[in-house]
């Protein structure tokens, strides 16, 4: 939870109510459904997109929290339907050490939940009136983070030529939601229309690096930390920046994609293409591009917002290139 990271100190108390709205949404005359919101809540989760959302709203002075927090519950709503949807995709059996929806009630059960928690982030925009420019945002993103889903799905176990493929699906997937988030709070605000576009773009840049990190981690950190099994995505066929820079350079290429293209990997593959990877230099060039990214959003932070809502946009792109989890 973010409630306890100084960096969303000023927001500390929006987080705390955020918690208990998602809490009293996921409540449903149907015990089944009341039961699987709530595991799916307690599971945790950085909250990181309605803290952005929450953050940006404090641009401005005169926002008022009965109107403002509908949204934030909105945006972590489709979020989490959005993961419900990916673990059944992708067979999944834990996400941040917890079993998911899947694994815990099945596909069927688990794909209508996440249903039902889209349909309640969109009763929330229209039962509080937020008007077509959200409403048209959030349905994009919905349709981002289909598209990336497909595309992910149709074109696994292959390895792309060229790197804008794989930044044109993390940004459907991850960086044009979190965009979306810290714009939604700037047009809540009522910031002009220049503190809009450049929030906007600081939530894009910190979105693309905060999935180069998943994805370096994925290869680095313990299964422990990050809640699922090291070199997952691999074993998943999604292929990552650190891959794809591995495959361009690496002598040991063509070893790397029969790996990556054989969906019976054994453990003792999965392990010498994580090796390949780390001996190619893949996950320093990924942390450069980290580092690229984080750079931008540093310098496009409006400087006419409160100066302790500009530390804390610092303080997220700091934390973004720091995590280890």
């Amino acid at each position: 939870m973010l409630t306890t990271n100084k960096m969303f100190y000023i927001i500390k108390k929006d987080l705390s109510s955020l918690e208990d709205l998602l809490y009293e949404t996921v409540e449903s005359p149907v015990e089944l459904i009341t039961d699987i919101g709530r595991h799916l809540i307690s599971s945790g989760g950085k909250r990181i997109r309605p803290a952005l959302y929450i953050l940006a709203t404090k641009s401005s002075d005169n926002v008022d929290k009965n109107y403002s927090m509908p949204l934030a519950m909105a945006i972590e709503m489709i979020h989490t339907a959005s993961l419900v949807h990916d673990d059944v995709l992708d067979n999944a059996t834990t996400r941040r050490g917890s079993a998911t929806a899947n694994a815990k009630w099945g596909n069927n059960i688990a794909v209508l939940t996440g249903d039902y928690l889209f349909a309640k982030a969109f009763a929330a925009i229209a039962k509080n009136d937020y008007g077509p420019r959200i409403s048209e945002l959030l349905a994009s993103i919905v349709c981002d983070l289909s598209e990336g889903e497909i595309l992910q799905n149709h074109f696994g176990y292959s390895i792309p030529e060229d790197f804008d493929v794989y930044y044109d699906r993390i940004a459907k997937k991850t960086a044009n939601f979190i965009a979306v988030s810290c714009e939604l709070g700037a047009i809540v605000a009522k910031q002009p229309e220049e503190n809009i576009k450049a929030l906007r773009e600081y939530g894009y840049c910190i979105g693309m690096a905060f999935q180069i990190v998943d994805d370096i981690l994925d290869l680095t950190s313990s299964s422990k930390k990050i809640g699922k099994p090291a070199g997952n995505d691999i074993l998943q066929g999604v292929i990552t920046l650190p891959v794809i820079y591995a495959y361009k350079h690496s002598s040991n290429a063509e070893e790397l994609k029969n790996i990556i293209e054989n969906r019976q990997m054994t453990h003792e593959d999965l392990t010498r293409a994580i090796d390949i990877v780390k001996q190619s230099d893949g996950i320093k060039f990924a942390k450069t591009k980290v580092n690229e990214f984080l750079n931008r959003a540093h310098a496009i932070i409006p400087n006419d917002i409160p100066e302790s809502v500009h530390k804390s946009f610092d303080a997220i792109a700091d934390f973004i290139g720091k995590r280890d989890y």
